[in-house]
């Protein structure tokens, strides 16, 4: 299906992810996904992209502008690559970089952004708490002024490269209850106070670490407050959705790989005397792969084009995050399904993304709570 918002400059940028991962990523994928890691260079290649700099100054080593079409291209090539812990793992700095860029101080701008721009060294995003998950309000992690310091207690869980990042954008209470009461902080991986630990064991991003961070009277400079005090959780509502947005997009590119994975294998299996492919069955399933695709697709590009507006749909980009998930959920079964007891073997796509599914419904906000913030943005 021809899409009329990819321009030729969109187009070779598409061309150019596609490459980058066909040589860079898809042939370890599984090697990498085995060994739960991926080589700290890819770090750095990724960079050479070009897309961690979107919406950055090019004074700190950014593009100099924003292109919501291009995000979501990125994501979707990138999660083709069939190991989507590659993807969580470069990409986590991308929901950092946005809250210093807007809010830091120029010292603090000028010590991170370049360097985790480049894929020198890396950033994190550290919200969810071992209490609240999604429940952003009930955060119980504090931040006490003392002198020229603030003094930080509690932990944060399921902070994606938390084991390897430089620099942690860490959210705390310094207000009263909910929301309002959220400030963020610059926290530096030698702090004193600050330790962490991996996450291990997981169903499924192997490649990718995720760790526990624990504060115990973590003391950073009174400086590294991130924007105004108590007004935390306002500065991060746009990352929550391009993280949201960029999800969705992942769901696709993972879609379209259990497509393409299924043609080719009901192109070449034969069963009762014919190929899978001309089993009425197993075409109806390609049918509906197909169609659920196209649908997120488009609903893609509407909400890209409106974020390019300078519109924020919220309603319409946690509608897009749940239907996607709840896609790519579909289309990962009927893979499996039409793949059978060789999709079920490690060491192909189909298998590493079926394990892969829940992280996508769960991260960046749970298919539930998407649906009640949707419902709310609505005015319902």
């Amino acid at each position: 299906m021809q899409n009329p918002f990819e321009n030729d400059e969109r187009r070779a940028f598409r061309d150019s992810i596609q490459r980058f991962v066909a040589q860079e990523i898809k042939p370890y994928a599984d090697e990498w996904d085995e060994a739960g890691a991926f080589p700290a260079e890819l770090h750095q290649k990724v960079a050479g992209l070009g897309i961690f700099g979107f919406g950055i100054d090019e004074a700190y080593g950014g593009l100099g502008f924003d292109d919501c079409f291009m995000r979501a291209i990125f994501s979707e090539e990138m999660a083709r690559c069939g190991a989507t812990g590659v993807v969580a793992g470069t990409g986590a700095r991308m929901i950092s970089v946005g809250p210093i860029h807007k809010l830091a101080s120029e010292d603090i701008k000028q010590l991170v952004l370049p360097p985790v721009l480049s894929g020198d060294k890396c950033s994190s995003l550290a919200i969810t708490e071992p209490s609240g998950g999604s429940d952003v309000a009930s955060m119980k992690s504090t931040a006490r002024r003392d002198g020229d310091s603030y003094v930080i207690n509690g932990s944060k869980t399921f902070i994606t490269s938390g084991m390897i990042s430089d620099y942690f954008v860490v959210g705390a209470r310094t207000g009263g209850e909910g929301l309002s009461g959220i400030s963020l902080f610059l926290v530096e991986a030698d702090a004193e106070g600050f330790t962490r630990t991996a996450l291990e064991r997981k169903m499924g991003w192997w490649c990718s670490d995720q760790a526990t961070l624990y504060f115990d009277n973590c003391r950073v400079p009174a400086s590294n407050l991130i924007g105004d005090e108590n007004r935390g959780f306002i500065a991060i509502m746009d990352n929550f959705n391009m993280e949201r947005l960029s999800m969705a997009a992942q769901c696709l590119g993972m879609m379209k790989e259990c497509l393409e994975t299924s043609l080719a294998w009901a192109q070449e299996r034969q069963t009762f005397g014919k190929r899978l492919i001309q089993h009425q069955v197993i075409r109806h399933k390609i049918a509906e792969m197909s169609a659920r695709i196209d649908v997120v697709e488009c609903y893609l590009n509407q909400i890209c084009w409106m974020v390019n507006e300078g519109q924020l749909p919220v309603a319409e980009i946690c509608k897009a995050k749940f239907f996607s998930t709840k896609a790519l959920e579909f289309c990962a079964s009927e893979a499996m399904q039409i793949l059978g007891g060789a999709g079920y073997l490690r060491g192909n796509p189909v298998e590493r993304i079926y394990r892969e599914v829940k992280v996508m419904a769960i991260g960046g906000g749970s298919e539930e709570i998407m649906r009640d913030l949707a419902v709310r943005q609505m005015g319902i």
